[in-house]
């Protein structure tokens, strides 16, 4: 962890001291996490030491050769096999700071340009309470065709394909949210109204997360097929609605029954009661 605080030349080195004392365990056969806060305080103590040697800057100041830096630092995260052939892997989080929100600016286009994996945060999420307050329709991963067979023997058949189905979801509410804001309820159709209340229940008891909730703060991944095989019965069912009334107050019950079912351990009365009470609501639509 770096911070503004500190001398230039601790800012830049401390990337470099941790990912060396990672890289010793990795060699020494273990799993690795370094987690670098932040990749921004380390490209301004760049910056700044670029200056003071009087170099070339690049854009807004950075030094010329700050791509070609970043990409050396996440290059050195991956998996080894050690001489007497145990593995060793060395997996690197880097947060980035952009000022004022910017994703343009020179060090967050070059962490993107870099890494296979991006978690966005989103003020509006967090305005709203969403935690954790990650954009789904602004983070994106590159691994998911590649460890998509992995997927399909460990997890579930179509993982993949039903994740990118709700990310499908999630887009095309999106798109309604925005209408909405101009024409408001009534200048929408009931079944686009429908797609927007299936996306919002999708967010509230999949996406969203209670760190304070000793059940909810952590879900072990049988439990996250369980949930996710529910939440696609729901998203994928084709409803029959009179109204947006009786759609809205179909999907306020449903949506607590499922965060009463977050907060209740698996295999509990509880847990066994709201389980009961959701399939049972789907059954009577």
């Amino acid at each position: 962890c770096n911070t503004s605080s500190m001398p230039v030349a601790a800012r830049e080195a401390s990337i470099y001291t941790g990912i060396t004392l990672g890289e010793y365990y990795r060699q020494m056969g273990l799993d690795v996490l370094l987690l670098a806060d932040s990749t921004s305080r380390w490209a301004q103590a760049m910056r700044e030491t670029s200056g003071r040697l009087e170099e070339i800057p690049g854009e807004e100041a950075f030094p010329a050769y700050l791509d070609s830096a970043i990409k050396g630092v996440y290059e050195r995260a991956g998996v080894l096999t050690t001489r007497d052939d145990s593995t060793g892997s060395l997996t690197m989080i880097g947060t980035v700071s952009p000022a004022g929100g910017n994703f343009e600016e020179p060090v967050t286009q070059s962490t993107l340009g870099t890494v296979k994996t991006f978690l966005g945060l989103s003020y509006d999420r967090a305005y709203k309470r969403f935690y954790p307050a990650i954009d789904p329709l602004l983070s994106w991963s590159r691994y998911r065709e590649q460890l998509q067979d992995y997927l399909d023997r460990n997890l579930d058949t179509g993982w993949t394909e039903s994740v990118e189905a709700l990310l499908t979801l999630l887009r095309q509410a999106d798109a309604i949210y925005q209408m909405m804001q101009v024409t408001g309820e009534e200048g929408i159709s009931l079944d686009d109204f429908v797609t927007y209340q299936k996306a919002q229940f999708l967010d509230t008891v999949y996406l969203q997360q209670d760190a304070f909730d000793p059940v909810d703060v952590a879900t072990p991944m049988d439990r996250q097929q369980t949930m996710l095989s529910l939440v696609k019965d729901v998203t994928q069912r084709e409803f029959m609605f009179d109204n947006k009334d009786e759609t809205r107050d179909f999907f306020v019950r449903i949506t607590s029954a499922f965060r009463n079912l977050n907060y209740s351990a698996s295999g509990s009365s509880d847990y066994e009661k709201f389980l009961s009470s959701i399939r049972s609501m789907l059954s009577d639509r």
